[in-house]
Formats: C-alpha cells, structure tokens, sequence
C-alpha cells in the first residue's frame, strides 16, 4: 500500500446512506471525526422506509456539518437486462445502478423525486447527485439541469452544470468484500493516490461496511493523512477546459 502525501486535499463522502445502514454510517464519521475529517458528504438514499427518528439522526448529522447529496431512489434495480448493464453489474456495480435499467426520462424523474424529498421531510435541498456505482446512464448536460441539482459525480468528476466544467479528481475506494475486489481495488487506489499526489484533490468514496472490510486498514491510513474540504472550496478554484457531455452507456 502507498499512501497519500500528508496533508492531501480530500472530498470525503459516505455512500448508501438509508435506514438499514444507520449504525455502520455512524461507525464511518465516529473514525472520520477521529482523524480531524469533518464536512463528509453523506449520499442519502430516499426511497427506502424512513422512521421519524432516522430522519431526525440526518438532521443531527447536518448540525454537525455533513453535507447531503442524493443518491438514487431504492439503491436497488430489479430489470437488468441491457448487455452493458449486465456487464456492468457483473464486474462492478451488482444490483445497485438504477439509472442503467433507465432511458433519459426515467432518469430526469428520479433525479428530480429524489431532489424533492429532502424538503418534503424538512432537510435541506442537496446540490450534488451521485448515482449509484457512480453509473450516470444515457442521459446529456441539459437533461440533468433540468433536475435541480448542481454538481453530478461520476467515476471520471465532478460536473458543475450551471457551468458545464468538470474537475477530475481521483477517486479512492474500499468496498472490499472479496479476494479479487481487494486487489483490484487496491491496485486502483495506488494509481489514483500517486494522481492525487500531481493533481491535487483526491475523493474518498466510503461505503457503510468498509471498516470491517478487507480494505479498512488502507481507509484508515488515507484518512489519517488527508485535509478534507468541500466541492465547493474545490470549484472555487480555477476550472478545467470543458470535456463534453457527462453522457455513459
């Protein structure tokens, strides 16, 4: 394992932020906090059965300073039927990228029903979108700006669509669940921190389990030696030239 240059400019977030995943997300910002990480972007997904004392432990998280951000609707997605989807859930994402089972209208729906929930339960309205397994789908600039949000994340950045500027910011993950995800995982966490160390921010993508997964010690280390800041003091700085549409497959 490598490790990130100390002091590393760092957009930390949370992943599968649902009622099911209450404790272990905790677990998660008890070691951020350990480590001095605080602004953590939590990716909440709303369409799961939400209890009034969950809802109320996302507003305690928010007075804390967390961040919220959409991340689908269900996490889940019964119709995988596409060849790229299948693909895509065999290697990557299983059954969790929603937008792939999605044409661009399908897309635009839940984005904006997923937006729209956080006032219907008197949280504040997120700017930034995640998909889930950061799998976008077919779906262009002008759609998404029609969803509310500001910034969407993909694998490849962050998208600010008021200005239609992408920041590439390498990303670090630990969803280690295998022996093969472990070391391709790995073998991409130390490309993306050696990025990191000529590129300046790196995102660490944290999921709910990864501290009891294979993976946690390397979590543990990044954390550690990171300065974690927000997307916005991130697109305070100045943009990288326009690459295009935020279209995948």
């Amino acid at each position: 394992m490598n490790r990130l240059r100390p002091g590393q400019a760092a957009v930390v977030s949370i992943h599968d932020v649902m009622p099911e995943t209450m404790d272990p997300v905790q677990r998660c910002l008890d070691e951020c906090y350990r480590h001095d990480v605080r602004n953590v972007h939590l990716l909440v997904v709303p369409g799961r059965r939400w209890s009034a004392s969950q809802l109320q432990q996302l507003r305690h998280w928010v007075s804390e300073g967390c961040l919220l951000a959409g991340h689908g609707w269900l996490h889940h997605c019964d119709n995988i039927d596409r060849p790229y989807h299948r693909l895509h859930s065999m290697l990557m994402s299983r059954n969790v990228a929603e937008h792939l089972a999605l044409d661009a209208g399908g897309i635009v729906t839940m984005m904006n029903r997923c937006r729209q929930w956080f006032a219907l339960h008197q949280l504040p309205s997120p700017d930034l979108y995640v998909p889930p397994a950061w799998a976008l789908g077919r779906i262009d600039q002008p759609q998404l700006r029609s969803t509310g949000f500001g910034l969407v994340e993909t694998v490849r950045g962050v998208v600010d669509l008021h200005a239609g500027q992408w920041k590439l910011g390498p990303l670090l993950g630990y969803e280690a669940d295998t022996v093969l995800r472990s070391r391709v995982l790995s073998a991409w966490n130390r490309a993306n921190r050696r990025m990191a160390a000529l590129n300046g921010t790196v995102r660490i993508g944290i999921h709910p389990q990864d501290l009891e997964l294979r993976l946690s010690e390397e979590l543990r280390s990044d954390l550690a030696l990171c300065q974690s800041i927000t997307l916005d003091e991130v697109f305070a700085a100045p943009v990288l030239p326009e690459l295009g549409q935020t279209e995948s497959r």
